[in-house]
C-alpha cells in the first residue's frame, strides 16, 4: 500500500511538472512572437497575470504535495506501531450479537 501511494504521488508530481514546463514553453512562445493582433502593452500585461496566476498555482501544489506527504509519513508511522504492537485487536475476542447491529 505504501508503494502505490508513492507511486501515485510521483504521478501527480510528474503531471504538474509537464505541465509547468508546457506552460513555459507557450509563455515563451508568446512573449517572443510579435503579433499585430494585440498591441505590446496588453501582451505584456496578459503575460504578466499568467505568469502571477501561474506562480500561485504552483505554490499551492506544492503545499499540497507537501501535505499528502506529511499524511502519508502519518500513515506509515500508524502502520509501523500498529504491526509492531503484535497484539489482537480489542474488539476481536467479543462474539458479536446476532440480528443487525445499526444504530437506527
Amino acid at each position: 500500500m505504501h508503494t502505490v501511494l508513492f507511486e501515485e504521488l510521483l504521478v501527480f508530481a510528474g503531471i504538474i511538472t509537464a505541465m509547468g514546463c508546457t506552460t513555459a514553453i507557450i509563455l515563451t512562445m508568446l512573449k517572443y512572437r510579435r503579433g499585430k493582433d494585440l498591441p505590446q502593452a496588453d501582451l505584456r500585461r496578459q503575460l504578466e497575470d499568467m505568469a502571477e496566476r501561474l506562480n500561485r498555482i504552483e505554490t499551492s501544489v506544492d503545499s499540497t504535495a507537501l501535505e499528502v506527504e506529511r499524511i502519508s509519513e502519518g500513515q506509515r508511522f500508524t502502520t509501523r506501531l500498529l504491526a509492531e504492537r503484535g497484539t489482537p485487536s480489542a474488539f476481536a475476542d467479543k462474539p458479536r450479537p446476532g440480528g443487525s447491529t445499526t444504530p437506527h
